[in-house]
C-alpha cells in the first residue's frame, strides 16, 4: 500500500517543516514552472506530486476559472495542502504511476520537483498521457543530471534520503515523453543558482495513444 512506502513515510515526517526547510528553492523552482506553464480559464489542470499545494495555490490566484486537482502519495503533505487550499481544489492520495482519473480528464498536467521520486518514471509519464485529452499539454520541471552538481547530489541522496530515486538528463526525459506518444517535445536546461541545475520538459499529447 502507498502509505507504507519509505518515500511516503519520509514526507509524512517532513510535511510540517517542508515549506520552511526548502523555502528559497521552492519559490525559485515554482517561478520557473509557472513562467513556462500555459493554462487558461475554463481548463482542467492536474498537479502530479503536489506536495503541500504551493503550485496549486499560485495557480488558484493567477488563473481564475481553472479547475485544479492535485495528487500526492503522502497523506501528511496532502493534509498541509488542504490547510492551504481549502475546498476549492480537489486533492487525492495516489502515486504518479496509478492516477485515479479517467482517460482524457485534463487539459494540462504539470509536475514540479517531483519526478526524481518516481520509482517507475515511464509508467508515470504514460499515466500523464492517458489522463490528458488529445492535444493536452504536459510540463515537467525537475533537477537535471546534465549538471555536475546534480549528479553529485544524486549520489549523495541515494544513501541519505530514502524518498529519492534518481535524477535524469534531458535526453532521457525526451525518451520518456516520446515513448508515451507525446509530440512537439521541447526541453530547456537552466540554473536557479550555482548549485541547482534544472530542466523543464514540455510535450503535447497526440490524438492517438501509443501501443503499450
Amino acid at each position: 500500500m502507498t502509505e507504507h512506502l519509505p518515500s511516503t513515510r519520509e514526507y509524512d515526517r517532513l510535511a510540517p517543516v517542508y515549506d520552511q526547510r526548502w523555502g528559497h528553492y521552492l519559490v525559485s523552482s515554482l517561478d520557473a514552472t509557472v513562467g513556462r506553464l500555459a493554462v487558461f480559464s475554463g481548463e482542467a489542470l492536474l498537479d502530479v506530486g503536489c506536495g503541500t499545494g504551493l503550485l496549486l495555490d499560485r495557480l488558484k490566484v493567477a488563473v481564475p476559472g481553472v479547475s485544479l486537482t492535485g495528487i500526492d502519495p503522502s497523506p501528511g503533505m496532502l493534509a498541509r495542502a488542504r490547510e492551504r487550499l481549502g475546498d476549492a481544489v480537489t486533492l487525492a492520495q495516489a502515486p504518479a504511476e496509478q492516477l485515479p482519473f479517467p482517460d482524457g480528464a485534463f487539459d494540462v498536467v504539470v509536475s514540479s520537483s517531483a519526478f526524481h521520486y518516481f520509482r517507475q518514471p515511464q509508467a508515470a509519464v504514460n499515466e500523464m498521457a492517458r489522463v490528458l485529452r488529445p492535444g493536452g499539454r504536459l510540463l515537467l520541471t525537475d533537477w537535471c543530471r546534465d549538471f555536475l552538481t546534480m549528479r553529485l547530489f544524486d549520489r549523495w541522496l541515494h544513501w541519505r534520503d530514502p524518498a529519492h530515486f534518481r535524477t535524469w538528463n534531458q535526453q532521457e526525459m525526451r525518451g520518456f515523453l516520446g515513448t508515451a506518444g507525446f509530440q512537439s517535445i521541447q526541453t530547456e536546461r537552466y540554473r536557479l543558482s550555482a548549485f541547482w541545475g534544472m530542466m523543464s520538459v514540455q510535450g503535447q499529447r497526440s490524438a492517438q495513444r501509443p501501443d503499450r
